[in-house]
């Protein structure tokens, strides 16, 4: 799959033309604080794509500096999001393997004049940073001696600090127009366990600190990033040149992925998890890799997205509905074609022989006729949706009525003769007629019908539950009011839960099965909830789509 053209791809060429480089090598570095979203799928294709293009290499790195909100289970749900995306790292990689020589790194700053210890509070930092149109100022312990600061970043590092107490900063410059050189901190006091270094560890690099360590190190070329961490450029080189490194990467930055209707912050999915909005990080309303995975979305249906999308300096919000459309197209071939009946209204066909049972054939996919062909049972009594049947219908309503005829897919015309009701009014039962020259194959040729329905024959229906989703988050979020908050925007309606029948012939599916059901759309079979007596489906995407490319 090659990418078109795009400026990252240019500087990349220009690079091994002039003898620059001899190999792309790039990172997808990822914090193990919560799991991939669709924006990171994006990421994920940009870095392996373009370096696999070149013939180059990608490491998978987990930017593990910060204990406090690192976990394993989000390292382990990384690795199978990337895998299962298709794509191979060469090299798998922990920054807090690099811990000990960010620690050199540091001290050589500090041997250098360019790194002091600061015991100033974050508020305190925050206060004397500035603003945009106004200069830093200078910490009291900007000027300790070299010697006292090597002292101090040892104790540090010996535990004889408690956290928040003393930080390590960078000496750059307090009046800098760029806010991210004014002095950053680049080491900081954390008395926590550490998922892949445990107790070894209670300082710390920051983030912005330790990646461009991690880059070089690596001998990675091109360091790829969104926009959100242009300004950062400056204090990225400004570590690497003068923390001495070997090798000089170049960071990049690209547009990042905005999705209408959807929630593109791990803090606020982790929020959702931890209040119990959702069922964990795979439920599949939540735009995670997971999420998608359980909710049916498939691997090539989002790189051809990502394909799609591009490469470029802007970011702004794609709709959501451009990612439903690479998941039909990529499903309309692949999936095969069945009936289920969501809420199902039952329908006795009153001259049809008492106690028989025929087999129809039905096409399995009518767009891939390698699927085959199925039979399905036809008998006396069966399933139509509730909405196909109304007792006094508008004009141009040309499902079933009283009087009217409609054709059975796959089967025969019927026409409604009774309704059936209960004590209250509601509708119970329809009593039909068949008409046996109109089977389905035949090649019938008499009247016309405008409509046709679909059904499950009742008496070997399989008892399913289907997951009907809408958007999580309204967009409306994105101007929160006041006194509200982010939770205050989840949609209650998100989740529809129903009960109703499919063909019999289902009875043995597995879960991540798909399924184009009739009239309905893509159906996943849902690996968490699925059991051996009731098979549970995630509606993927309905079959219509106002989306153009």
């Amino acid at each position: 799959m090659e990418i078109g053209s795009n400026f990252i791809k240019n500087i990349m060429k220009e690079d091994l033309e002039t003898g620059k480089h001899d190999t792309v090598i790039t990172r997808f570095p990822p914090e193990p604080n919560g799991y991939l979203h669709i924006g990171h799928a994006k990421s994920i294709f940009i870095n392996f794509g373009l370096a696999d293009e070149f013939g180059g290499k990608t490491n998978l790195r987990f930017d593990d500096t910060n204990p406090l909100k690192e976990d394993i289970e989000y390292v382990n749900s990384i690795k199978e999001d990337v895998e299962w995306l298709g794509y191979e790292w060469e090299n798998l990689l922990f920054a807090s393997d690099y811990f000990e020589e960010m620690y050199e790194r540091a001290v050589l700053l500090i041997k250098k004049g360019l790194a002091y210890v600061d015991d100033l509070s974050a508020d305190e930092i925050r206060e004397y940073r500035g603003t945009l149109t106004e200069p830093g100022k200078e910490s009291p312990y900007r000027t300790r001696s070299v010697e006292e600061n090597l002292q101090l970043f040892e104790a540090m590092r010996n535990g004889e600090f408690g956290n928040g107490e003393k930080v390590l900063r960078a000496k750059i410059d307090m009046a800098s127009p760029n806010i991210n050189l004014r002095d950053p901190v680049i080491y900081r006091i954390a008395h926590a366990t550490h998922h892949n270094t445990g107790d070894k560890w209670c300082i710390y690099p920051m983030y912005a600190f330790a990646h461009p360590l991690e880059d070089a190190i690596e001998g990675v070329t091109h360091s790829l990033c969104t926009t959100e961490f242009e300004d950062q450029r400056p204090l990225y080189d400004w570590v690497v040149r003068e923390c001495e490194m070997e090798s000089t990467p170049q960071q990049i930055e690209f547009g990042r992925l905005n999705i209408t209707n959807t929630v593109m912050s791990k803090r606020k999915l982790k929020l959702l998890v931890d209040e119990k909005y959702v069922d964990g990080w795979d439920d599949p309303r939540m735009p995670t890799i997971s999420g998608l995975r359980r909710k049916g979305v498939t691997p090539e249906a989002i790189r051809n997205f990502c394909m799609e999308l591009g490469i470029s300096k802007g970011s702004g919000a794609v709709d959501s509905a451009m990612l439903d459309h690479f998941v039909r197209e990529d499903l309309k071939l692949k999936a095969p074609r069945t009936m289920g009946v969501l809420n199902p209204l039952k329908v006795v066909i009153t001259n049809y022989p008492e106690g028989q049972i025929e087999m129809l054939d039905a096409e399995n996919n009518p767009e891939n006729p390698e699927m085959g062909v199925r039979q399905i049972p036809f008998s006396r009594e069966i399933y139509i949706e509730q909405e196909d049947f109304m007792e006094n219908p508008p004009k141009k309503y040309f499902r079933l009525f009283p009087g009217n005829e409609v054709r059975l897919k796959h089967a025969y015309f019927i026409k409604c003769e009774e309704v059936i009701k209960d004590e209250e009014g509601n509708v119970m039962e329809l009593h039909c007629t068949y008409d046996k020259e109109t089977k389905s194959g035949t090649g019938f040729t008499g009247r016309k019908v405008k409509g046709t329905l679909h059904w499950v024959e009742a008496t070997q229906a399989i008892p399913a539950e289907f997951r009907l989703f809408e958007p999580l988050i309204s967009d409306e979020e994105e101007e929160i009011e006041e006194g509200k908050t982010f939770l205050d925007y989840v949609n209650p309606n998100s989740l529809e839960v129903i009960q109703g029948f499919i063909e019999p012939n289902m009875k043995d599916v597995k879960p991540q099965d798909k399924f184009q059901f009739f009239r309905h759309g893509y159906f996943n079979v849902d690996p968490k909830y699925t059991t051996s007596e009731k098979p549970v489906f995630n509606r993927i995407v309905s079959l219509k789509s106002s989306f153009k490319l």
